[in-house]
C-alpha cells in the first residue's frame, strides 16, 4: 500500500497475484474467524495497538498469510503448531521464512505451548523485536 498522505508510511509490499490474491485473502478471513487458541490469546495482547505500534493478524503478503504483521516495523510473528513438526512442513517454513526475509521483514515464531504458558515472556520478546523501520534501511 503506498500512501502520498504526509503522515501515513509508505510501504511497498507485494501481494498475491491478481488470480491467488482472492483464494489468499478468502483464506486469511476464514483463518481470523477460526484462531487457534494460542493464536486468539497472542492476539489479545497485540490488538488496538497494545504496544504502541498497530498489528494486523492473518496477513496477506506475497503468495503467503501471516499470523501477524506489524508493517510499521517490517516485524512478523508466527504461531506454529504440531503440524510445524513435519519434515515437510518445516521446508515449507523455511522457504516460506526466506522468502519474507528477502522482501525485509524479521520473522519470529513462536510455538503455541510457548503463548499458552508464558504470555508474557512471548510479548517481551515481541517487543524487544520492534524496531522502526521503513523499507530499504
Amino acid at each position: 500500500m503506498e500512501s502520498n498522505h504526509p503522515h501515513k508510511l509508505q510501504y511497498t509490499i507485494k501481494t498475491a497475484g491478481r488470480f491467488a490474491y482472492p483464494l489468499s485473502r478468502k483464506n486469511a478471513v476464514e483463518n481470523r474467524d477460526e484462531p487457534t487458541d494460542a493464536e486468539d490469546a497472542l492476539w489479545t495482547e497485540l490488538r488496538g495497538s497494545k504496544l504502541g505500534v498497530h498489528f494486523r493478524r492473518q496477513h496477506v503478503i506475497g503468495e503467503y498469510i501471516v499470523d501477524f504483521v506489524c508493517l510499521k516495523c517490517w516485524l512478523i510473528v508466527e504461531v506454529d503448531g504440531e503440524y510445524h513438526d513435519t519434515k515437510e512442513q518445516q521446508e515449507w517454513d523455511r522457504l516460506r521464512t526466506e522468502y519474507l526475509t528477502s522482501q525485509g521483514f524479521r520473522v519470529i515464531r513462536f510455538r503455541n505451548e510457548q503463548v499458552m504458558a508464558d504470555i508474557d515472556n512471548v510479548v517481551t520478546t515481541i517487543v524487544k523485536n520492534l524496531i522502526w523501520k521503513t523499507h530499504g534501511e
